[in-house]
């Protein structure tokens, strides 16, 4: 890690480097899970939904079950939101210059992730098991099916995105801590060689100090005066 570098980036204020920013491993993952998120909202979007000729409305390709298809739209949905809102703080995550600021993101960052993973995992699971039990005759053209297929399987890749993006994180919030541990332990090379140092003085102030010191008076001064002293007898 670069000198004066925190959870995985250098200081604040460097100029922004497309080709490294693209090249990033974390930038990478939310690009692609970016991409697996249009997939699946799209896929239930544009072919989720059939109808018969004898019904009014449509019904969802998974086993006619609403909340399938709405799932999947809904998680598909935020999930392309997310990766935009962190690719723009990957963006602007080098220019913040407090550490405390950047732990937070970084902390944000593997909690979001890991979220996404579990909701992608939710999300495999019911669309698998809906399209498991739904019924031929609903759909005796087929219609729709690579559509459904495709949002299924993106659900599942996306769950190793995920987990990866929250992997990373992780990584980077360990390099933060490495950081500062260090710059905890730092100690001063003169300290650490054991040379002790005179105490500082200036001359200026110490002939102040002489000048106004006056020394006692003696006890001869104090006799003097008592000299002419007589006691009175009463």
């Amino acid at each position: 890690m670069e000198a004066g570098a925190a959870y995985g980036a250098g200081k604040a204020g460097g100029a922004f480097d497309v080709q490294t920013f693209v090249r990033q491993p974390h930038t990478v993952l939310r690009m692609v899970s970016w991409l697996f998120s249009i997939v699946v909202f799209g896929s239930i979007v544009n072919e989720g939904y059939l109808n018969h000729q004898d019904e009014s409305e449509e019904f969802c390709i998974f086993n006619r079950n609403q909340e399938a298809c709405g799932y999947g739209i809904t998680v598909g949905v935020l999930a392309f939101l997310s990766c935009l809102l962190y690719l723009a703080l990957d963006v602007y995550f080098p220019q913040i210059s407090s550490v405390k600021d950047r732990k937070k993101v970084v902390l944000s960052d593997i909690g979001v992730s890991g979220l996404w993973a579990f909701l992608w995992f939710v999300s495999f699971c019911f669309l698998a098991d809906q399209w498991r039990v739904s019924k031929p005759e609903d759909n005796p053209m087929n219609e729709g099916t690579d559509a459904a297929r495709a949002a299924i399987a993106f659900s599942f890749f996306s769950i190793f995105t995920w987990v990866g993006q929250s992997f990373l994180a992780f990584q980077r919030y360990l390099l933060g801590a490495d950081s500062a541990l260090f710059s905890q332990d730092y100690m001063d090379p003169s300290q650490e060689a054991g040379m002790p140092y005179a105490p500082y003085t200036n001359e200026d102030d110490t002939t102040a100090s002489m000048g106004t010191y006056q020394q006692p008076p003696s006890v001869d001064a104090f006799d003097a005066d008592t000299q002419g002293y007589q006691a009175q007898n009463y």
